[in-house]
């Protein structure tokens, strides 16, 4: 039991999918796992681990935004002993052919800030996805025949963003989508020897202001889900 998260000793899988909101990851586990248990409801934020084709996985939320996930990523890692984490959630659309649906392998995660910023002083950082989960999940996205995009994403620490030089910029440099988690995801992992992934769906759109219907969103999350999963044990 940590400060954050109330599973006992061993309830944790080394897999941990982390959708940033805790309902998704309860009904993320009552999909897709079986035998699925609730190992976690401190301060609301749900995890629940089961088997999924006889492997062990665990579905826990992370809350919004980069402080919010490093506390989780940490415990995980460092307390349960985690080895593998992958991202799981929505991100806007940056690019033309990125379109409402898509699904997003984010390669690198550019940022302001996180919250390990301060480790690395003057360094740059650069955040990425571990090679061997980026090349099974876009495997499992084709085989899918899911419309899928790797590459660079970008992650916010604001949500009202007001700064529509930077968007344009990012844009220019060829920045697939925008989300608030996965720099600092991959930074925790790198740091603590773990392999880590973002896979996003596009529920919005920057440019065109498309927006996935809500009624949609869940059967969008669905192929996402699968995807991290056959990743994560290719």
């Amino acid at each position: 039991m940590t400060i954050h998260i109330g599973a006992a000793p061993g309830e944790i899988a080394e897999t941990v999918l982390m959708p940033g909101d805790p309902l998704r990851a309860k009904w993320a586990a009552e999909t897709f796992l079986e035998d699925a248990r609730e190992v976690n409801r401190v301060r609301g934020m749900l995890g629940f681990t089961g088997t999924w084709r006889g492997r062990r996985v665990t579905i826990h939320g992370s809350g919004m935004g980069m402080p919010s996930l490093s506390i989780y990523a940490n415990e995980l890692i460092h307390d349960y002993g985690a080895k593998t984490l992958i991202r799981i959630g929505s991100a806007g659309g940056m690019q033309p052919q990125v379109r409402v649906r898509d699904i997003v392998l984010a390669m690198t995660a550019s940022t302001i800030s996180t919250p390990s910023k301060p480790i690395f002083r003057e360094l740059n950082f650069a955040p990425c996805a571990d090679w061997g989960l980026l090349r099974a999940a876009a495997a499992a996205a084709e085989a899918r025949g899911a419309r899928v995009h790797v590459g660079g994403i970008y992650s916010s620490d604001t949500f009202y963003d007001e700064r529509p030089d930077l968007n344009e910029q990012m844009t220019r440099h060829g920045v697939l989508a925008v989300e608030m988690e996965a720099a600092e995801l991959y930074t925790v992992a790198a740091r603590h020897g773990a392999r880590a992934l973002a896979v996003l769906t596009v529920s919005d759109h920057l440019q065109t202001g498309e927006a996935l219907p809500s009624e949609e969103r869940e059967r969008s999350f669905g192929e996402m889900v699968e995807i991290a999963l056959e990743a994560a044990f290719a």
